[in-house]
């Protein structure tokens, strides 16, 4: 098959559309960009992506199959995170929907509120407008306009990638469907108690001028300074500060010195026993604040006494919540130092640390700068220093919400792939706190609570608000709407039963939540996956989702993070131009496994197109190799079992193995093994044996008419078989390829539609694995003793062979093509074991299994002799090898005893063998 099977040059390549064959029906160079966008064409207008569209062959009885996409942003473009997540999400619709399972892949997309207002922020300042010159109407306005205009460009893009979502169902985070779960849900949580309004320390992102969530927050090493100055004791009498005697405190934040209300320091600390209950005064603002004892001081840290800003710290937030302490902010929105900075009002918080930092120095208040290896905490969108303040919020008590979500991942009820992040699930929904749902943005869900005058909260589903306050009745008029929106995580965590129209028992609801898996990045589990498990569970009480299948990073073929500053990022759809969807959808998947991260480079990404091309290529050799005895546009066939030889059992045989190997890989979610099982059995057996095979049998005129054709039949069946099983991982050149096959009269007229293989017991036929398989490693190991020996590929030489006699019908009906594959002619068949060792002498001596054959006359010089000799040690060696792991194996009380009969069984089959094997090749060397 090598002149059938060469590489075709990209549909990127092409000038002009291909000819068809008239024979095959294919052109002969399979080109994407001709054939992709067509066939999406077709299966849109077929109306097969909607499980109840006209194209469908949902059989309802089934469980139906359920993916809400996870919405990408409605501002972004198709990256190659999101076309390894469509990939992985669409191979399972597909998959299902083969399966007859009413399939349904929902699309949607996110309003995205942070990162969306950083967009059009920044195209607004190109105008010379911002946000607080159109004021929050026009700039929602101008936001509606602009999502209008981007929100095509992905959903378009993910056409590209091939992805069979569901276009009549699309949703957005800001739609109708979702504004009315919002606000609903918010009341609910409300009316029980689990959503309350407090005054508590938050995230605040100078950047993006909103709080932000603890895991928005993330932590970067960093090389800072720790600064030691001086806080002068207060005179007990007079209450003057004490020029002579103070108490040095450490700290990274010297500009928060303007917030501090106390000074801590360790009970057990003798250094500053005597100092616990005095007074110390804080430079600039000239606040007396008191020397409190709390065991939270690290006595190691610094001069073991520490300032407390309780407005600004986490930590000191506790800690003046245990001691009384009064809470003074000293940063606006800004981080600008406000009126309680004294002289440094007004200034940034960096330039205000500058200014306190040398005025210290100034003063001899300074004892010493160190630098300081801290963690810093940054905001995920734009990196922005985050800083701890007070705020009043909204909140959700997670408690309660948490401890359903962990009682649905212990009970097994919902499975997290792979199972190493349950561990990692566990700690952060335990130790999760309440969650911070107000965000000072207007792009998003508005807060559905109104406040009176008189500071009374009334919270209401009603999206034209509330008719008067429910405590204190005040009209409407009187009343102002909350101007915080939610968090995106907030409509996003509603996002798998909002979509099908919740908070209305919808039909959509009923047949199609709870969903059946959740496809996402891993680094996103706490953001996304615990809401949607929380928000789900308590607000229609079933998990959303049976499966949490996480999915990993893609990185360069060095393991580095992909990135356009590094110059290593890859663009799905240049690549998709230049190799074709399927091939990029091959390389996404193969090699990969649940929550690991990938590498991807030229080489996977020209292999996974080659692997396009050997299809393509196999198939034009199928087609166009019909007998003439079978009428063009003939219905299918199957096999004639009266007719087949034993390569046609063979490889029949394989095809089922192979269906029962995928079906297994798919049930474990092994995507990537399942890509690898299709890879060799295509590539590797029906490509470079089956059909080498099946071509000398074509052109055996010794057969009839009945078995040319059974084998012909039989290479259209397998390759059918294939097809269905590459579908849902190379769904375009699979679709038209089998287009050109013959077909059942069961068969529909697509294949994503078409009925998912099964393991046909008649098919299924160990001797004809066994005894074929045995022979082709003849040919390879006759193969590679020529090509150690340095003997020309073309050359015929005599061959001498022994098999066994339950080989022997075997051997006889393919010897023809043994001989053609291994180039040996004459091909003798030896009636003992004796006659061919006798022949060995200036031959190359083979051995597998139990057959042995000598490669004859050879001219052989002593470099040869050596390299025969090097050959069959490095056989002896690996088969002492293997006959070792087997003995081990069978040494093991803990596998005799447990693993079932038959397998122990076929493991002291395998021994034996392997010692027999041992035995003879000793015996060939000495």
């Amino acid at each position: 098959m090598a002149d059938e099977t060469k590489s075709a040059k990209s549909g990127a390549d092409a000038t002009r559309p291909a000819a068809a064959d008239t024979e095959t029906g294919l052109p002969k160079a399979y080109r994407p960009g001709e054939v992709e966008h067509a066939i999406f064409a077709r299966w849109v207008d077929a109306d097969v992506f909607n499980p109840d569209g006209k194209g469908s062959r949902a059989d309802w009885s089934k469980q139906p199959f359920v993916i809400i996409q996870p919405p990408p942003n409605v501002t972004g473009s198709l990256h190659l995170g999101h076309a390894q997540r469509s990939t992985v999400e669409d191979l399972m619709t597909r998959h299902a929907r083969m399966q007859g399972r009413p399939a349904l892949f929902l699309p949607g997309l996110d309003h995205a509120s942070i990162a969306a207002q950083y967009v059009l922020d920044k195209l607004l300042a190109k105008k010379g407008e911002s946000r607080q010159s159109l004021g929050r109407a026009k700039y929602l306005e101008r936001m509606w306009q602009f999502v209008d205009e981007t929100r095509q460009t992905i959903l378009s893009q993910q056409r590209r990638v091939g992805a069979s979502l569901d276009m009549t169902r699309v949703r957005f985070t800001m739609d109708e469907f979702s504004a009315r779960a919002v606000r609903e849900a918010f009341t609910r949580l409300y009316r029980e108690g689990l959503a309350y309004r407090t005054e508590a320390l938050i995230h605040w992102c100078p950047g993006c001028r909103t709080s932000v969530s603890d895991l928005e927050v993330i932590p970067k090493e960093t090389t800072g300074s720790l600064w030691t100055m001086r806080y002068h004791l207060l005179d007990e009498q007079t209450g003057a500060p004490d020029p002579d005697a103070w108490i040095s405190v450490a700290t990274t934040r010297p500009e928060t010195l303007l917030g501090d209300t106390a000074v801590a320091v360790n009970p057990e600390d003798p250094r500053y026993t005597a100092l616990i209950g005095r007074q110390a005064m804080v430079p600039f603002v000239d606040r007396g604040v008191p020397i409190i004892a709390d065991s939270v001081v690290d006595m190691a840290f610094g001069t073991g006494a520490v300032k407390i800003t309780p407005a600004h710290d986490n930590d000191d937030y506790e800690t003046g919540k245990r001691h009384g302490l009064s809470m003074i902010t000293v940063l606006d929105d800004a981080a600008r130092i406000n009126e309680n900075g004294g002289q440094f009002a007004g200034l940034d918080r960096f330039e205000a640390r500058r200014q306190i930092v040398e005025a210290l120095q100034e003063r001899g208040e300074m004892d010493s700068i160190k630098p300081h290896e801290m963690l810093l905490g940054r905001c995920q969108r734009s990196d922005d220093v985050v800083e701890p303040r007070l705020k009043t919020q909204w909140f959700i008590r997670v408690a309660p919400l948490a401890a359903a979500a962990l009682e649905a991942t212990r009970s097994g009820r919902t499975q997290i792939l792979p199972d190493r992040f349950v561990k990692v699930w566990e700690h952060w929904m335990t130790e999760m706190r309440d969650w911070n749902v107000s965000r000072q943005l207007w792009w998003g869900h508005r807060i559905p609570a109104w406040y009176c005058p008189d500071g009374h909260v009334t919270v209401t589903q009603d999206p034209a608000g509330p008719v008067a306050c429910e405590v204190c009745s005040r009209p409407a008029a009187d009343l102002h709407q909350d101007e915080d929106i939610f968090d995106t995580w907030f409509s996003s965590g509603l996002w798998p039963f909002s979509t099908l129209g919740w908070p209305d028992n919808t039909p959509d609801l009923e047949r199609f939540y709870p969903g059946s898996v959740m496809e996402t990045a891993y680094d996103i589990i706490f953001f996304w996956v615990a809401r949607m498990m929380m928000l789900g569970i308590h607000l229609t009480g079933e998990a959303p989702f049976h499966t949490v299948y996480l999915s990993g990073l893609i990185r360069d073929p060095y393991g580095q993070k992909m990135s356009k500053t590094k110059g290593n990022s890859v663009d799905p759809l240049e690549t998709i131009e230049e190799v074709g969807a399927d091939a990029l959808r091959f390389a996404l998947v193969n090699g990969t496994a649940p929550g690991n991260d990938s590498r991807l480079g030229a080489e996977k990404l020209e292999n996974a197109r080659n692997f396009t091309n050997k299809l393509w290529n196999v198939a034009r050799f199928v087609l166009g190799a019909r007998p003439a005895s079978i009428p063009s546009g003939a219905p299918r066939e199957l096999p004639n079992r009266a007719d087949v030889g034993p390569a046609d059992r063979w490889i029949l045989s394989r095809a089922a193995a192979t269906v029962a190997a995928v079906d297994e890989a798919m049930r474990l979610y092994a995507f990537g093994d399942a890509s690898q099982i299709l890879y060799e059995a295509i590539w590797n057996e029906y490509c470079d044996w089956a059909v080498e095979l099946a071509k000398i049998r074509l052109g055996d005129a010794s057969l009839s008419t009945a078995e040319h054709e059974t084998t012909w039949w039989t290479l259209v069946d397998v390759l059918d078989t294939y097809l269905r099983l590459l579908h849902p991982i190379m769904p375009f050149v699979t679709e038209e390829i089998w287009e050109r096959l013959p077909h059942l009269s069961s068969d529909p007229a697509l294949l994503i539609v078409a009925d998912w293989p099964t393991v046909v017991a008649y098919a299924v036929d160990a001797d004809a694995e066994r005894e074929v398989n045995a022979l082709l490693e003849l040919v390879r190991a006759v193969r590679n003793a020529r090509a150690e020996a340095r003997i020309e590929p073309a050359a015929w030489l005599p061959v001498d062979v022994y098999v066994p006699d339950a080989l022997g019908p075997t051997f006889d009906a393919l010897q023809s093509a043994i001989e053609r594959l291994a180039r040996a002619r004459p091909l003798d068949r030896s009636s003992s074991l004796d006659s061919v060792r006798g022949a060995v002498d200036g031959g190359l001596s083979v051995i597998v299994g139990d057959i042995e054959a000598v490669v004859r006359p050879v001219a052989r010089d002593e470099a040869q002799s050596e390299r025969d000799h090097a050959r069959l040690e490095r056989e002896l060696a690996e088969a002492q090898a293997l006959l070792a792991s087997a003995r081990a194996r069978l040494a093991n009380d803990a596998f005799t005893s447990k693993a079932p009969p038959t397998v122990v069984e076929v493991a002291r089959a395998r021994a034996a063998e392997l010692e027999e094997l041992v035995g003879r090749l000793t015996q060939r060397l000495n």
